[in-house]
């Protein structure tokens, strides 16, 4: 029996190929782990922004409001930039989404504007189409009723 025992080479092992490959897909998988999460967390924040914005943002039915005046847009999320509006929104419902999208409120004036709830957002600056990141600081033009 000994005269067979190093008569056949021994099978190869590539181990260096091994560790690569392994690490490779724990590379990978903690990729696609972490862009889920991103993807997920963006789209809460989206969601939130969102449908806020729908349940508080309800302007007068006979609001002359230039609504692109009033929105602005949200950009550093996302590919395209999220409109947000704020038209008739009372000041504390702006703050909130200011603080929401992490931008600064600016100052804040009453302007005289026909059709408009008294104490609601008529315009903010910048507005639409320019894009707001986060840090941005946010002017608030009020309806003076």
């Amino acid at each position: 029996m000994n005269n067979f025992a190093h008569s056949t080479d021994a099978p190869a092992f590539d181990t260096a190929g091994m560790v690569h490959r392994t690490r490779r897909r724990r590379t990978a998988l903690i990729a696609g782990v972490a862009a889920a999460l991103i993807v997920a967390g963006g789209g809460t924040a989206l969601a939130s922004m969102t449908g806020v914005s729908q349940t508080s943002a309800q302007p007068a039915a006979t609001t002359t409001v230039d609504h692109n005046k009033a929105t602005f847009l949200l950009g550093g999320l996302t590919k395209e930039p999220i409109p947000v509006d704020l038209t008739g929104v009372d000041l504390d419902g702006a703050k909130g989404q200011l603080l929401k999208a992490q931008l600064k409120l600016g100052s804040i004036t009453k302007v005289v504007s026909p059709g408009c709830k008294s104490a609601t957002v008529v315009e903010v600056t910048p507005h639409s189409p320019k894009i707001v990141t986060e840090g941005d600081t946010v002017n608030v033009k009020l309806c003076a009723g």
